[in-house]
């Protein structure tokens, strides 16, 4: 049974390694804003770039509501920056074009990085992680903070809160939410087994599930007061419902967010706290990811990769083969790529699907097989 449904824990490592290539890209991103964020002007706050085109349009409460035509037909300064600065996006998927240097630097950075956090095992990581796990909750408390006193935050918090119950109806809004809930608490992934493999015997794996699902469930429900509460004053500043300003996926991160950063007060202090904290964050699944594999690995070939040195150098193995597949993601049609790993791959319906077949391999067959052996073996010993 053991080589049977052992498929189920490949297909689970395949996930987690195209995950780790694409993911760490994010780390880059949010590097290379929190570089730009060291200047005296942000660069995605105004049109005087040399990125800026034509239609590039700096959007405020006044200018919209004069003209209203030209608004809607023009770009934000934050989507040209993030289009043609930092991505430099292409055509399409046929057109990989140049790699763009800037951004294989930061990827580079991310890469040694958490080499260097993860490769003395979990010792190193669960040091690091007691920072990179609690100074993302300074940050988003300061965001929070400085979020619910700008004007028009009551009216995200207001749309954030009430739901539309119409969308209840879509099957599409389900599977996100379920695929969610997946990624967040890392189920099915084979990252709680590797870490938990590390805790002594009578661990209390109770107690450690339930602070789990509180602290991760409470972390994302306060994270939506600080990002719908900017997302407020975005559109008290326009001039435009909330639906309109706010966005998805990296649209939120790297446009939405850092538009609004561009309207506030000592707009470089409160983008150097967000991506700090969006680097952080990002770093946290990446050691769990890597140190998933890492065990994999490890506890299949034990007499070659726990010998002294030996797991580093697999480390850095691991790390440079990522990083080489991930220049493809970094190149000017990368974005597409990405897109292609995180909808086939990385994608809920494949977590969703692994995770029924791990029930029931674990349920109702490995269950079944171990009820019999018990049973077997009480026999025999009671037939002595």
């Amino acid at each position: 049974l053991r080589f049977i449904f052992s498929g189920i824990g490949y297909a689970t490592q395949v996930v987690i390694a195209y995950a780790a290539v694409s993911y760490i890209v994010i780390q880059a991103w949010a590097f290379f804003y929190l570089f730009s964020s060291f200047s005296a002007e942000i660069p995605w706050a105004s049109c005087r770039n040399s990125w800026n085109t034509e239609s590039c349009f700096e959007f405020d409460k006044a200018n919209v509501s004069s003209n209203w035509t030209a608004a809607a037909n023009a770009t934000t300064p934050a989507t040209e920056f993030w289009e043609r600065r930092v991505l430099g996006i292409s055509q399409g998927i046929e057109e990989i074009g140049s790699l763009r240097w800037d951004l294989a630097l930061c990827l580079l950075l991310a890469w040694i990085i958490c080499y260097f956090c993860v490769w003395k095992g979990v010792k190193s990581t669960g040091k690091v992680v007691y920072f990179t796990a609690t100074f993302p909750y300074v940050m988003l408390v300061v965001l929070l903070a400085r979020g619910l006193t700008l004007p028009g935050a009551i009216n995200g918090l207001a749309f954030y809160l009430y739901p539309d119950p119409t969308r209840l109806v879509d099957p599409q809004v389900w599977m996100d939410a379920g695929a969610q809930v997946l990624f967040s608490f890392g189920i099915c992934q084979g990252s709680l087994t590797a870490l938990g493999s590390y805790n002594k015997y009578n661990n209390d794996c109770y107690k450690d599930t339930f602070v789990l699902c509180l602290v991760n469930g409470g972390s994302s429900f306060v994270a939506g007061f600080a990002i719908f509460s900017v997302l407020g004053f975005m559109s008290y500043e326009q001039g435009l419902p909330i639906s309109e300003v706010a966005a998805s996926g990296p649209g939120l991160a790297f446009i939405a967010y850092p538009r609004a950063v561009a309207m506030m007060p000592l707009p470089q202090l409160w983008a150097i706290c967000f991506f700090i904290m969006v680097i952080l964050l990002g770093a946290d699944t990446q050691f769990v990811s890597l140190e998933c594999l890492m065990t994999s690995v490890t506890d299949m070939f034990p007499n070659v990769f726990r010998r002294a040195y030996r797991r580093e150098l697999l480390l850095l193995c691991l790390c440079s083969v990522c990083f080489f597949l991930g220049l493809l993601l970094v190149t000017e049609g990368g974005l597409y790529f990405l897109q292609l790993f995180d909808h086939y791959v990385c994608s809920g319906n494949n977590l969703l699907l692994l995770s029924v077949c791990q029930s029931i391999a674990i349920g109702w067959i490995y269950g079944e097989s171990l009820k019999s052996e018990s049973q077997i073996l009480a026999c025999l010993h009671r037939s002595g």
